[in-house]
């Protein structure tokens, strides 16, 4: 078909025929008729259908599983909507646990939802009339399309057995080479593409029973189009896509996923034990955490891996990320984005390790000295007036040895600490001196008040130490430690 050609043109030949007077048209149509014969006859059905075809659709890429949601999105740009593919994957509702993108009863909730009105959906056609139901419904299709109505149709990929099914969304059709023109989501360059209409009509029919076919088409419609609802985080979309990327990560069936946003948890304990542990220790967690110190989520969506005993986290470990734990209990990889533990150890760790991307995020230039203070705090912790607080545990007693043997830094060496020296292997005090300075600061109810004057005052005071002292009252910071030391040797763990 002459690209130039609007809805409802004709090529010159027909133009012809359409301008001649009544008898001349007979004399010209029997002229073409023997033309055609003599190249091997008239093309049987092709001739009943018009030229049509909608210009300047935009084309997307479908995201993984988001063919039809694709497809809406390219008509919408069209229609100057800002309404991309996750958008509609939102509308519909799904879980996105689920893992998949729209089925046709989910793209027909979201459609409705945006605004359009598709018409009937299924349609349930005879096997032994199948070629004219077909037709039939080819013939609305096209009749739409003249109307500048496009459809989304759901069609096989091949018509090979177990041939996977696809959304496509259809814009037009070349009387001259009789074919359907289509926009392909799966391709980068999939606009405008053409099919044979034998093949597409034979492609259309899904095939669910013996003795019917089932046909899906959604008209596009538009009649009160709605603007998306804004986003605010992560969106079901997001997580959707994510959870089909971790999927192929999972290292055997026994693996089972539970969203607790802004975290998916995996485990390969009975979902239902994964799912308690998801709810009573990362939601308990995020939702305290997030009351005191933290505003945003973290940057990326992070999976939590929760292996059941020390076997499965150091099989898993190496199998999934190719690391050899460091640690018995568990432990945070920003590079991977995974929270990765042994939770036959306890909660402990987890919940100390859910504070990191939350500084990550929020507090980015915050010293490994408070980074690790605040995680340790909360590897023993509990609720008081519905907030999250940290008892003591088993690091006390490792204290209390060092502050009799004199061996403790000073606050002000502790808090100027560069990362790499905090995590010195010879200073394994530093992670005990750090928790109980804010233990002893949450006691006295200055540790949520610390934190937020330590970040608004990062940037004349990146180590902390400054602000420590104005949140203490102190300004001998040495008696301080002294009384401070004499606090932490009164305390008792259990």
């Amino acid at each position: 078909m002459r690209p130039d050609l609007q809805p409802g043109e004709e090529p010159e030949i027909r133009g012809a025929i359409n301008r001649a007077p009544t008898v001349d048209r007979c004399c010209h149509a029997i002229l073409i008729c023997l033309f055609f014969a003599a190249m091997g006859g008239v093309p049987a059905k092709a001739a009943l259908y018009d030229d049509v075809f909608i210009r300047d659709v935009p084309h997307v890429k479908q995201k993984p599983d988001f063919c039809g949601e694709a497809c809406a999105e390219m008509y919408l740009r069209k229609l100057g909507r800002k309404t991309d593919q996750d958008d509609v994957f939102n509308s519909a509702g799904l879980d996105p646990m689920q893992g998949r993108g729209c089925h046709t009863p989910d793209l027909a909730r979201a459609l409705k939802q945006i605004g359009f009105e598709t018409g009937e959906v299924w349609y349930k056609l005879p096997v032994a009339h199948l070629g004219e139901e077909v037709e039939k419904q080819w013939k609305s299709l096209h009749g739409d399309l003249a109307r500048g109505i496009p459809t989304i149709i759901c069609m096989r990929l091949d018509d090979s057995a177990g041939a996977g099914e696809h959304f496509r969304l259809i814009l037009g059709y070349d009387r001259t080479t009789d074919e359907v023109i289509y926009h392909e989501p799966a391709e980068a360059n999939g606009s405008y593409r053409r099919m044979k209409r034998s093949d597409f009509l034979k492609l259309w029919p899904l095939r669910y029973w013996a003795d019917q076919s089932l046909v899906i088409q959604f008209r596009l419609e538009a009649k009160d189009l709605k603007d998306p609802a804004g986003r605010n985080g992560f969106s079901s979309a997001d997580y959707a896509q994510h959870v089909m990327a971790l999927r192929k990560k999972l290292p055997g069936k026994q693996f089972s996923m539970v969203l607790e946003r802004p975290f998916v948890v995996v485990g390969d304990e009975e979902e239902s034990a994964v799912r308690l542990r998801a709810e009573r220790i990362v939601r308990w967690a995020v939702e305290k955490l997030k009351s005191d110190y933290f505003a945003k989520d973290p940057e990326d969506i992070l999976d939590v891996w929760l292996f059941k005993d020390k076997g499965s986290y150091t099989q898993h470990t190496r199998q999934v990320f190719g690391d050899k734990p460091t640690t018995p209990f568990g432990y945070y990889s920003a590079r991977h984005r995974a929270l990765i533990m042994d939770i036959s150890t306890g909660g402990g760790t987890l919940v100390h390790e859910i504070v990191h991307p939350f500084m990550e995020t929020n507090f980015p230039e915050c010293p490994a000295w408070f980074n690790e203070g605040l995680g340790s705090l909360y590897e023993q912790s509990g609720e008081r007036d519905g907030h999250i607080i940290g008892h003591t545990n088993w690091r006390l007693a490792g204290l209390q040895d060092a502050i009799r043997g004199g061996a403790l830094p000073s606050f002000q060496q502790l808090t100027a600490t560069m990362q790499d020296e905090f995590y010195n292997e010879d200073r394994g005090d530093n992670y005990a001196q750090a928790r109980y300075l804010c233990y002893y600061l949450q006691e006295r109810g200055l540790l949520v008040k610390f934190y937020h004057e330590f970040y608004k005052g990062r940037k004349e005071d990146p180590t902390g130490y400054k602000t420590l002292q104005k949140i203490l009252g102190e300004r001998d910071m040495q008696a301080f430690q002294k009384k401070w030391e004499a606090y932490v040797l009164k305390l008792r763990f259990p």
